[in-house]
């Protein structure tokens, strides 16, 4: 039992991560359409700009705040740049579009940055939690906590608020929005302003625990595209559900199978999702009338 609960403990933890990345994609892909690849990015640039600006003295949580601001100017670029002037391209193209960012945005943390491995430190320190035999780092609480926040706090944003209720009319149909005087260029930009941020946060909060460096992001990329495809692509709920789900099959897979084969699940999660139930967990199926 506490073996059990250790793994699930492990995959919870790391399954939050993954569902913060999932909720940036969900965001750019329901405001354009668009699979950003570059998200991992977001979150790679979050930890490493952290990580230097406290090691150049900065106190940490200015630290933080620094490195949110710059991924937010990053992601506004990403959109002004590279989306905005290819409206209109098609699927593949966009999509080969946000895989040159990523390399570009890999490319240049390699040379501003370098290219070790570094971490943070806990944000809380403490003796791990003991429950039924397992332990549960604080750090872990932290993450959970963290993540419960950007979900409170992005439901009443698209809730609660007329940007956020535009950006949910955009999801359901892009040009009625655009009829009714939405400006549908400004509403997508700011969804990747706060995708770069979420990913940023998700970057802060896992390199007290995971280590960061320039190229964790190719990765974290590809689990996120996972999660979201498993909760339901375009589904908030889903692609929380979905990260958190992907990272406790990682664990147990790991713990009792072999460590060797826990990267290979998010590849076993994407065929298995486009091979059995396209639309996720959480999707609806789209229905056109003929």
């Amino acid at each position: 039992m506490a073996e059990f609960l250790q793994f699930a403990f492990s995959g919870v933890t790391v399954g939050a991560i993954y569902a913060l990345v999932a909720l940036g994609f969900t965001l750019i892909f329901n405001s354009s359409e668009v699979v950003n690849f570059a998200q991992g990015e977001f979150v790679m640039l979050g930890g490493m700009a952290t990580v230097f600006a406290a090691s150049a003295g900065v106190p940490l949580p200015l630290a933080a705040l620094l490195a949110i601001v710059l991924t937010i100017a990053v992601g506004l670029l990403l959109h002004r740049l590279a989306i905005e002037p290819a409206r209109g391209a098609t699927p593949v193209t966009l999509i080969i579009i946000t895989i040159g960012a990523s390399i570009l945005l890999r490319g240049l943390a390699a040379i501003f940055f370098d290219k070790n491995y570094h971490s943070l430190p806990p944000f809380i320190s403490g003796e791990p939690i003991i429950v039924a035999g397992a332990a549960l780092l604080p750090q872990s609480l932290v993450v959970l906590m963290g993540v419960a926040l950007v979900v409170v706090l992005l439901w009443a944003f698209l809730a609660h608020t007329m940007t956020g209720k535009a950006m949910v009319a955009i999801a359901a149909n892009r040009l009625a929005a655009r009829l009714v005087g939405i400006n549908t260029s400004a509403v997508v930009g700011l969804s990747f302003m706060i995708s770069a941020a979420i990913g940023a946060f998700g970057g802060i909060l896992a390199a007290p625990i995971t280590l960061t460096n320039y190229d964790v992001g190719t990765m974290l990329a590809l689990k996120g595209f996972a999660a979201a495809m498993l909760g339901g692509m375009g589904s908030p709920l889903g692609a929380v559900a979905g990260g958190l789900l992907l990272g406790l099959l990682e664990a147990f897979a790991a713990g009792y199978i072999s460590s060797q084969y826990k990267d290979a699940v998010a590849f076993i999660v994407i065929l298995l999702v486009l091979f059995s139930m396209p639309q996720g967990l959480f999707g609806r199926s789209k229905v056109e009338r003929v």
